[in-house]
């Protein structure tokens, strides 16, 4: 099938093709995103990709042996259990990798629960180096919730919305250490695969990227749909057709 090409809502000067870090944002169950993503792999040629689809466990079954096979990559992964899109859509970005070093930067499921439990601290021991101690200033944190609240068919109860803010900084906090920690083994450049919320430069992984290693040649696309509005400071927004998709709220009416 052929794909329609993308619009380009705001084109930098610098497309990013030679970046010390390269990161992608997507709309998780977009193949449009995904077929950029690859493309952008493909010109760049990183030495690392960084997944937050995969947790460091899965990331260390990979080897170049599975990079022809997708269907022996999606099971050695195991993500059909993962909750994520179809394997099919993410794997060109893994036929398209080379050489490049696969790392994962998901937090497991158990280890957000003990967060939520227990604290931040007790899963992430970078917690300060990372921020993850700072109180959030009022505006931002009433943005965040407003956003976690719609991203849960506003069901949640408001207690949690705070919760589930600190598990999104937990996770931008986990990307953000193993981009470093790819670039620091590999030596760059670094792709970065993620939706668009930790892509964001506002608030997101790549905030605490461009804070913590002003050094880098960062460059953070997002990539929407429609050519709807995408907030977050990207460096190059690009739109696609939106899929059809049911709506995830439905069961709440």
């Amino acid at each position: 099938m052929k794909l329609p090409l993308v619009t380009t809502l705001c084109v930098c000067a610098n497309l990013a093709l030679a970046q010390d870090v390269l990161v992608l944002g997507e709309v998780h169950d977009n193949l449009h995103h995904h077929r950029t993503q690859a493309e952008r792999v493909q010109a760049m040629q990183p030495q690392a990709i960084v997944f937050e689809m995969l947790t460091e466990e899965q990331a260390a079954l990979y080897n170049r042996e599975l990079q022809g096979d997708s269907e022996a990559l999606e099971l050695v992964f195991g993500w059909d259990n993962s909750g994520w899109p179809e394997f099919d859509m993410y794997y060109p970005i893994f036929a398209a990798a080379g050489d490049a070093q696969i790392y994962g930067a998901a937090v497991p499921r158990d280890q957000a629960r003990q967060a939520m439990e227990q604290g931040i601290e007790t899963v992430f021991p970078e917690a300060e180096k990372f921020g993850l101690i700072d109180r959030l200033p009022e505006e931002e944190q009433e943005r965040r919730e407003a956003l976690q609240h719609a991203a849960h068919c506003d069901a949640l109860p408001a207690e949690m919305l705070p919760v589930m803010v600190e598990i999104q900084r937990l996770r931008d906090a986990s990307l953000a250490r193993s981009v470093l920690h790819a670039f620091e083994q590999t030596g760059g450049p670094v792709a970065v695969i993620t939706g668009n919320g930790h892509a964001r430069k506002d608030w997101g992984a790549s905030a605490l990227l461009a804070e913590m290693a002003p050094e880098l040649h960062l460059h953070v696309l997002g990539q929407t749909e429609d050519d709807a509005r995408l907030d977050g400071g990207f460096d190059e927004v690009i739109s696609a057709p939106a899929i059809e998709r049911e709506d995830p709220c439905a069961t709440f009416e």
